[in-house]
């Protein structure tokens, strides 16, 4: 099952993830044809006229004011109101008002922090993860889109390296990386040898980096198939408390930095004076990488006011769940899966949660561009042909709402006009020595 997900069938993406698409295309096709030539159906029309009524935004909006102003009585009444008409099987905005309205309690009773913390503490089978992985890439172009866009930077940096040493901020399950594997399998000349650092946050118990140990002892099966000469080394620590010594960076390698999308759990200024954006930032320049990756979430809802953070919250995860929505049908359960251990997951934390027990806290491109240049780096253009490749795939293969732009060197993707996520490569300003 890995091997159907994670591995590219040259230039295009992987068989499973193909026919898995084409399915949910002609599911959600069918069940709009379905209801368009019907009209909606007698549980659709209740259900309809219900929601002429509630406008579940503003709803929200009045509750999420009356917690801001510690009005327990109003909110109690509007969250009830809300209760009533949202659900995890209906449509996007009901499941968004779901997960809202279970993070406006939660603020609302200072259990918060608690709720989100049972998230991790639940581990989710990695069946189940490579599921919702396997749908995720099939109903949307940001995964594979991020993952071409990194594993062909660092492809075209490693022409003639003999060693290439990655260094994975967020690894995670690694899931990016076997696809790399491969196609450095293929490399005209012979592969070079691969060393990967999987840095991640540790997990609580007894053995903090069990995941991340588990992850490089898979890429190293990935790396004996492909006859590509592999280490892997495990670092599960804060992520400002890693320092460059901790790393055994070698003189004659190629260094990639990379990080997806993970920078945004990062503490910033607002909570500590010394900011551990700033500071890993500034490990990476003393790295002296010849490239770093940088994916970031664009999202504005990390003010530190309550109600505008919630209406900017609102605006972000609106997109995802009509994403999800327009692309896969209601009853498919890894669906579900998604939206409860990823988006639910975040808003909760984005709506409930203060100081440092938030730790959603994504920042836009833009201001991203600045704290990069702020610590000494120089941002690279864009590929051109990797911006050619990326709007083909998501053009021949995607829904025609998803975004694929560019702006200020910046790769962007989005749906419906609305920029979700962004990615750039960068080096430092001059030579670290």
């Amino acid at each position: 099952m890995l091997d159907k997900v994670l591995l590219c069938d040259g230039e295009t993406c992987s068989k499973g993830i193909k026919e898995l698409r084409e399915a949910l295309q002609n599911k959600t096709a069918k069940h709009y044809n379905h209801t368009k030539s019907n009209g909606p159906t007698k549980g659709c029309k209740n259900r309809q006229s219900k929601k002429d009524v509630v406008d579940l935004t503003t709803l929200l909006l009045h509750c999420a004011q009356a917690v801001a102003t510690d009005d327990c009585r109003s909110a109690a009444e509007l969250l009830k109101q809300l209760r009533q008409h949202s659900s995890v099987n209906g449509d996007a905005d009901q499941r968004l008002a779901h997960y809202f309205a279970d993070g406006l309690e939660a603020r609302l009773t200072g259990t918060g922090s608690q709720i989100y913390q049972s998230f991790t503490m639940k581990p989710i089978p990695s069946t189940d993860i490579l599921k919702a992985y396997q749908l995720y890439l099939a109903a949307s172009p940001f995964k594979k889109i991020s993952h071409f866009f990194s594993n062909q930077t660092t492809l075209d940096a490693a022409q003639n390296a003999t060693t290439v040493h990655i260094i994975d901020y967020g690894i995670y399950h690694g899931f990016q990386w076997p696809c790399l594997i491969q196609r450095l399998s293929k490399r005209s000349g012979g592969p070079p040898k691969l060393r990967i650092t999987g840095i991640d946050l540790p997990q609580s118990g007894f053995r903090p980096a069990e995941r991340i140990e588990e992850t490089g002892a898979r890429l190293a099966d990935y790396a004996r198939t492909f006859n590509v000469s592999f280490e892997f080394k495990a670092i599960a620590a804060r992520w400002e408390n890693v320092r460059v010594e901790h790393l055994d960076i070698r003189k004659d390698e190629l260094l990639v930095v990379n990080c997806l999308y993970r920078f945004k759990t990062l503490m910033d200024e607002s909570v500590v004076a010394e900011s551990p954006r700033d500071i890993v930032l500034k490990t990476i320049r003393k790295m002296n990488p010849d490239v770093f990756i940088h994916g970031v979430v664009n999202g504005s809802y990390n003010s530190p006011f309550f109600v505008t953070r919630f209406r900017e919250a609102i605006f972000h995860f609106s997109a995802l769940f009509d994403m999800l929505e327009t692309n896969v049908p209601n009853e498919d359960a890894h669906r579900q899966l998604l939206e409860k251990a990823l988006f639910g997951r975040e808003a909760i934390n984005v709506i409930s949660c203060e100081g440092f027990e938030r730790v959603e806290r994504p920042e836009t491109y833009k201001q991203w561009q600045m704290r990069n240049i702020r610590a000494g780096f120089k941002q690279l253009p864009l590929n051109p042909e990797i911006m050619k490749k990326a709007r083909e795939k998501v053009q021949s293969f995607y829904h025609k709402d998803y975004v694929t732009d560019e702006d200020n060197r910046w790769l962007l993707q989005g749906w419906k006009g609305r920029i979700l996520f962004a990615l750039s490569t960068w080096r430092p300003s001059h030579s670290v020595h």
